[in-house]
């Protein structure tokens, strides 16, 4: 059983997008669904479907690249807030991710978004990752 199902879904994108695969499945929860919607919103892959099964939900990630496969759309991620260790911000505090090139995905109050939706918002929470 996995414990960090965040930290397990970063590793699989990134593992999968080194060897430029063309999809990913990852294990599938309500936080890792918000943040593939965050991902496919953003541009960062191109689509992803949910899989309901009677063993558990798995997502199924499409991922993006430009150039007939030459270039990678995401070029880093990197998990902030651990179990050991939460980070949380103020709205004024959110970070920014290679001077706006990147995104921070953040939890807050009203759900997960970006970092320029919550500081647009007034919003601070738990930064989970950052994705350039």
């Amino acid at each position: 059983m996995v414990e960090d199902k965040i930290a397990d879904m970063l590793t699989r994108i990134r593992n999968a997008n080194q060897l430029k695969y063309d999809t990913v499945e990852v294990l599938g929860s309500k936080i890792t669904e918000e943040i593939s919607r965050v991902l496919k919103e953003e541009g960062f892959i191109a689509d992803y479907t949910v899989n309901k099964a009677s063993n558990g939900n798995t997502i199924t990630l499409t991922l993006k690249y430009s150039e007939g496969k030459k270039q990678r759309v995401i070029t880093g991620l990197r998990r902030i807030s651990k179990s050991g260790l939460r980070v949380y911000a103020k709205n004024s505090e959110l970070p920014r991710v290679r001077n706006g090139l990147g995104i921070a995905i953040v939890s807050t109050s009203e759900g997960i978004m970006t970092d320029r939706d919550a500081r647009n918002k007034g919003l601070g929470g738990e930064v989970l990752a950052t994705i350039w």
